[in-house]
């Protein structure tokens, strides 16, 4: 029998969409019956605490509520958001259910592809981490100082809502252009699960590394060869 799937979603909305279809979706062509439970965390909290750097705040959030999901009988639990992963070593050490990291399945299959440069798009933070500093001999490039709040601001306001504008998706496009005709990226990593909302790894004309799709099929893949 699958794994019963644990989302925290909410963070950005979109983002939570994205991994409730796509589990949806997997699930629809396969004869396995899917249980999956999500547990809302609140977007502007997250963004204002990873602003703070405040990783005790964010644990106990997140530890509330994998509580909430594991009483409801979920196996696992998985945070759909990049910016929300800049305590996950602390709540790693401390979560009652086991944690599918997504920086780790980001980093496994950047390292499967041999990427050597890769842009990044996502919160500043995120952005300025180069990915948290987990991408190994990989180079990851941010946007130029001239184009980086603009990045940051259209991102938040894309993941606090739920929808991109015009001016947030033009931003973005232009940002992920730059990266790779002036700075010489393999490719652009999409580091902010929202992002979905902008580009889509089957159709994108720029070459990116779709962080939310990676994670989400290690997800399912966890899920259905019930490996807890």
């Amino acid at each position: 029998m699958p794994a019963h799937i644990g989302l925290i979603g909410g963070i950005g909305p979109a983002a939570t969409d994205y991994y409730y279809r796509k589990i949806i979706a997997a699930y629809a062509e396969s004869s396995l019956e899917l249980e999956l439970i999500i547990a809302h965390a609140d977007a502007p909290t997250l963004l204002r605490n990873l602003q703070n750097d405040d990783r005790k705040s964010q644990v106990e959030i997140y530890m509330r509520l994998t509580n909430r999901l594991k009483n409801a009988g979920a196996d696992f639990v998985v945070i759909t958001s990049i910016a929300g992963h800049f305590c996950i070593e602390e709540f790693k050490v401390k979560s009652p259910l086991p944690v599918i990291d997504l920086i780790e399945a980001v980093r496994e299959e950047v390292e499967l592809k041999g990427y050597s440069r890769l842009g990044i798009l996502g919160t500043e933070r995120v952005m300025r981490s180069e990915f948290y500093g987990a991408l190994g001999n990989t180079k990851v490039v941010t946007p130029p100082l001239s184009m980086l709040a603009k990045v940051h601001a259209a991102y938040v306001a894309l993941t606090s809502s739920g929808l991109v504008t015009g001016p947030q998706r033009e931003t973005l496009s232009e940002a992920c252009g730059e990266l790779i005709e002036d700075f010489g990226v393999d490719a652009v990593l999409l580091g902010g699960t929202d992002l979905a909302l902008v580009f889509d790894e089957e159709t994108s004309v720029f070459p990116i590394v779709d962080c939310a799709a990676i994670h989400s099929r290690k997800v399912i893949s966890v899920a259905m060869n019930s490996i807890f």
